[in-house]
């Protein structure tokens, strides 16, 4: 995590009510904090519609949900030099009603989910309870050396 790996990063707005305050230059901070490898990441900020389409679609649930990953080369038989491909959607009617009942900002929340999105990308996962711990205990390390609280307490 602390080493730069080389990241090739889109960051999309078609929902734009998060582009002046969640700026390029804070989700490429966040990525690159959270990258174990070189990526070719696409950071997409989306409003709900597009949200619940997306995730009724592809994982057969019926809602929108706060972040979704949708890792091109996870699993495969990938060279050692091949980046990590992926795309990190972000709802950003979910996250910003999760801040106001987390009593979290919206960039503390932001933040969060882009590193979980990041992790998941790269392979991680939270289906039982071991993996889930591990994840968890990353992304506190890699929020709190951005100078963000435990997303957890």
């Amino acid at each position: 995590m602390s080493a730069k790996n080389k990241l090739s990063l889109s960051v999309q707005y078609p929902d734009a009510r998060l582009q002046e305050s969640i700026t390029r230059h804070k989700v490429r901070r966040w990525v690159q904090a959270a990258l174990l490898a070189p990526a070719e990441l696409t950071v997409r900020f989306v409003a709900a519609d597009e949200g619940r389409v997306l995730n009724r679609d592809y994982r057969a649930k019926d809602y929108a949900t706060n972040v979704l990953t949708f890792a091109y080369n996870d699993g495969e038989d990938v060279a050692e030099d091949e980046p990590t491909r992926a795309d990190i959607i972000l709802c950003t009617d979910v996250l910003e009603k999760e801040a106001k009942e987390q009593k979290k900002t919206v960039e503390e929340h932001t933040a969060h989910l882009v590193v979980h999105g990041v992790l998941h990308a790269q392979g991680y996962d939270h289906d039982d309870d071991e993996e889930a711990a591990e994840m968890e205990q990353l992304e506190r390390e890699i929020l709190e050396a951005l100078g963000y609280a435990d997303p957890y307490a």
